[in-house]
């Protein structure tokens, strides 16, 4: 019986396991150690995992025709996603350590600078770039006070990933009419809130188009902005040479109003999301989604 990647991948045990082995080892035996994995998870092409980063990588990279290629991509990608799980529990209890591998860039510092209550509340709108957890958690120990919505009723090694989390002081709300609700009443006092807007879900209400194709991806983010009346900031993470992790932040995008509310939610949705393009297509193998944004591509990508 073939073993279900995915599932192993995602079990509480498997994350449990990774964060005591990046806790006791030294990076460069770590690092060692991750990339042997991703290299193994690579070969593994008839893997849901595997099928779902070549479809998205396929797409960001412009429907790159060389399989061989592809693959080459899929698999830096892969270390990249290791070398950044391991940075993320080797550090994660070592608040110095961490700050010694952040650098913020002058476009997050309107971010870094805010109360926690300010005039206009704040949409933060976050990809599955490089190591966003860590930084988030780093901030969240410094201080920053956010409400962060996070996937529904998490299981496995997402509710470990959960409980990790909490534990470092971020308010989390689980996706929910209630949680939306608390949201919008915290943007409505000038609060901070962060999602994530590239992680697609199953039978989206609208397919906003993401590089020129019609994604499964959550425009909540959009209907707490233009409920609230504030807008939208993106926020990104890219590992570069000197070895840090340079985070980054969007200008302000501001909602548009149409007389149609679906029409809004589109429209604003791919105008977000046009801005997404432009950060993920700096750095394509360091974005990692591990399910199809694009579920119609899955049958398309050259092998």
């Amino acid at each position: 019986m073939a073993i279900d990647l995915q599932h192993v991948l995602n079990s509480s045990s498997t994350l449990r396991i990774v964060s005591s082995l990046a806790q006791s080892l030294p990076p460069p035996v770590g690092y060692r150690i991750a990339y042997a994995l991703a290299d193994q998870i690579a070969r593994r092409r008839d893997s849901a995992l595997i099928r779902a980063l070549r479809a998205n990588q396929w797409v960001a990279n412009g429907e790159l025709q060389n399989g061989d290629m592809l693959d080459q991509i899929v698999r830096e990608t892969l270390r990249h996603s290791a070398h950044s799980l391991f940075d993320l529990y080797h550090y994660i209890h070592d608040f110095e350590a961490t700050r010694r591998l952040i650098f913020f860039d002058q476009s997050f510092q309107p971010i870094l600078e805010r109360s926690e209550f300010d005039k206009r509340g704040l949409v933060i709108a976050g990809l599955h770039l490089s190591n966003f957890d860590l930084i988030l958690q780093w901030l969240a120990k410094g201080g920053m006070k956010l409400l962060v919505i996070t996937l529904p009723d998490p299981k496995g090694g997402r509710r470990v990933e959960y409980e990790i989390r909490q534990r470092t002081g971020l308010n989390l709300a689980p996706a929910s009419v209630s949680a939306f609700r608390q949201a919008l009443k915290h943007l409505q006092s000038g609060g901070l809130v962060l999602t994530g807007i590239d992680r697609p879900i199953e039978k989206p209400d609208v397919t906003p188009r993401f590089f020129g194709r019609p994604a499964a991806l959550p425009v909540y983010h959009v209907f707490l902005a233009l409920k609230a009346q504030v807008p939208v900031m993106i926020t990104v993470t890219y590992r570069q040479n000197d070895g840090k992790y340079h985070v980054f932040a969007s200008d302000p995008i501001e909602m548009d109003s149409c007389a149609n509310a679906d029409q809004a939610m589109l429209k604003n949705a791919e105008k977000i999301l046009s801005v997404a393009e432009r950060f993920i297509q700096q750095a394509p193998q360091q974005w990692s989604v591990p399910l199809p944004v694009w579920p119609q591509t899955l049958d398309r990508v050259p092998t």
